[in-house]
């Protein structure tokens, strides 16, 4: 079917969606949760397809294997989100004018949201639970590298939506081709919103050539800065916890940003990424401490390309600063303002990276890992928004709505 047919069906479905109750958007939910458990086994027959097209060393490798224990965590999300409130329908505003006219303002669906992914997917049964949560329609534009999980996945959904007698074209999975992802970024008047999840590439690309609106989210080239307050005990955990919990993900720490008087310390604060083998590059000052004291193999000399990189594999830079307002320079020149933490017991220096720094998390004494919807209590996510414009950080059911004004009288009309 013609991607523009396929997307005026999605269109049409979406205004069914405002008449179904939370009660029944939450019960599809459910037993999506139970469908997805009950057909992991087929699932991830379909994933090991695409698995085998790609190279286990590819950093993406990770995002893009399932696994019988991670499609129990997502079935976990998509109940998490069935029994979250719903959003819509919250009145955010009302007024009664002197006239006797009231303005209510309520929030709403968006009605048709456009996703463009690379090979996560996780993101196509964690968006279409938010979705339908939300009350909007999805178009998914899926990457070659996940298109028979994608296909297995949107399968399994529509036959949970067939079962509650609901129009499945409020799901649609285009082809995973570069006409789809050309057609989709210039649906106007079938498509409200796009939302690019994956690399700084990617996400480029869908700013720079769509003609709707964008959300970007994604890419995250995350610092923790050890400062000379720092406890080590916490900054070890921390940075450990960082860079090697899942390096494939966006939260994951890029490059550790040290103050000079805790040098000495390099060499214990980094001592826990020796087991998983995390390569360091690190700068002039840094790489003299850790040379003898972290294995010859794994320890580089930094270069300019060692910052403001987004390994998203088992390698992290290390940048050493003079000062702490050296480090917010460091950090402010290479952020692409995801998250970013500091160590240290210092209340003032705390105070001041909280007020300081532009990011959309920002951490005291805690590691970037928990940039995730589900660790913020938002059930699932859509992404991580980068940007500030209507949504920032972890995007869940609240930054999927929109709103608008319900005007009610009693024959009220404008004098002339």
């Amino acid at each position: 079917m013609e991607v523009k047919k396929q997307l005026d069906l999605t269109l049409k479905a979406s205004r069914s969606l405002a008449l179904l109750s939370k009660d029944k958007i939450d019960e599809i939910l459910l037993d999506l949760a139970d469908a997805a458990e009950e057909h992991a086994e087929a699932i991830l027959v379909e994933n090991q397809k695409d698995l085998n097209r790609m190279d286990p060393a590819d950093p993406k490798y990770d995002r893009l294997k399932l696994s019988t224990e991670r499609i129990a965590g997502i079935a976990a999300d998509i109940r998490n989100v069935s029994s979250l409130p719903s959003p819509l329908g919250r009145i955010l505003s009302k007024i009664t004018r002197p006239n006797g006219m009231v303005i209510q303002k309520v929030s709403v669906a968006f009605g048709v949201i456009g996703i463009i992914y690379e090979a996560r997917p996780n993101v196509t049964f964690d968006v279409f639970s938010l979705c339908l949560k939300s009350g909007n329609a999805c178009v998914l534009k899926g990457g070659s590298d996940a298109i028979d999980s994608n296909t297995a996945i949107v399968k399994v959904i529509h036959q949970v939506l067939e079962k509650h007698g609901v129009d499945q074209n409020i799901l649609t999975l285009l082809p995973a081709d570069r006409a789809a992802t050309a057609e989709i970024l210039n649906a106007r008047g079938y498509v409200d919103l796009i939302i690019p999840r994956g690399s700084q590439g990617l996400i480029n690309y869908v700013r720079e050539n769509a003609t709707i609106p964008v959300i970007e989210t994604g890419a995250g080239i995350c610092h923790t800065y050890f400062d000379e307050y720092g406890d080590l005990d916490k900054g070890q955990a921390i940075v450990e916890n960082a860079k090697t919990r899942r390096p494939s993900v966006c939260n994951a720490l890029d490059c550790l940003v040290i103050h000079e008087s805790r040098l000495n310390d390099l060499p214990e604060l980094c001592a826990g990424l020796i087991n998983s083998k995390v390569v360091i590059y690190a700068d002039e000052k840094a790489y003299p401490l850790l040379n003898g004291h972290y294995p010859t193999e794994l320890l580089e000399k930094a270069s300019e390309e060692s910052f403001g990189t987004e390994f998203l594999d088992f390698k992290m830079s290390i940048k050493t600063v003079p000062s702490f307002l050296d480090a917010l320079d460091h950090i402010a020149a290479y952020s692409s303002k995801h998250s970013e933490a500091i160590v240290s017991d210092s209340e003032e220096r705390l105070d001041l990276f909280r007020k300081m720094v532009d990011a959309s998390s920002v951490y005291c004494n805690v590691s970037t890992a928990f940039t995730d919807g589900a660790q913020f209590g938002l059930g699932a996510e859509i992404g991580i928004s980068t940007q500030k414009l209507h949504a920032r950080g972890p995007m869940a059911l609240e930054e999927l709505t929109s709103y608008k004004y319900l005007i009610d009288g009693d024959g009220q009309v404008r004098p002339k």
